[in-house]
């Protein structure tokens, strides 16, 4: 079954790990206020019950959101073939898409406040379908760069509309 999702030639390329920590904080925001709110009614008789559902979910919600993080980073990857870029994720419901360089219209490079103070972006081909369309979360902002360079040169090369 795996190598229903290898790619055809090379090795897959991975995220910057520094994608799981920004999916935790990201997580621990609401985490934080869902527990803070918990632990107030605690002190509230008749709603104990509700601070006590509050705090354990917001704890257990944390730590599956932890857990998820990591995974959810390892499972994106990308390989550079080429006629087209293949991109690959999920941990399980897995996917694989491959993006001929000549179907992609423009390449988006974007980074949030977070993800840039952790120096990495999310690269975003587009094609005329929305089922082609693929995004690579998590690279650092080196390979983000240099990947929109190179798939602009190359969708220019096969006669694409970037």
């Amino acid at each position: 079954m795996d190598e229903l999702f290898s790619p055809p030639v090379g090795q897959w390329q991975t995220v910057s790990p520094r994608l799981a920590t920004i999916r935790r904080i990201l997580i621990a925001a609401p985490a934080a206020v869902a527990l803070v709110l918990g632990i107030a009614l605690l002190v509230t008789p008749d709603v104990r019950w509700l601070g006590a559902a509050l705090v354990t979910s917001a704890v257990a919600g944390y730590a599956w959101g932890w857990t998820w993080a990591a995974r959810n980073q390892r499972s994106w990857g990308y390989a550079e073939n080429d006629d087209d870029l293949l991109v690959t994720s999920g941990v399980m419901f897995k996917r694989l898409v491959a993006i001929p360089y000549g179907r992609m219209q423009f390449v988006d490079v974007e980074a949030g406040p977070l993800a840039r103070a952790f120096g990495v972006a999310t690269v975003t081909l587009h094609t005329a379908s929305v089922e082609t369309a693929a995004d690579i979360p998590g690279l650092p902002a080196t390979e983000a760069t240099r990947l929109r360079n190179r798939l602009t040169e190359l969708g220019e090369a096969h006669g694409a509309g970037l």
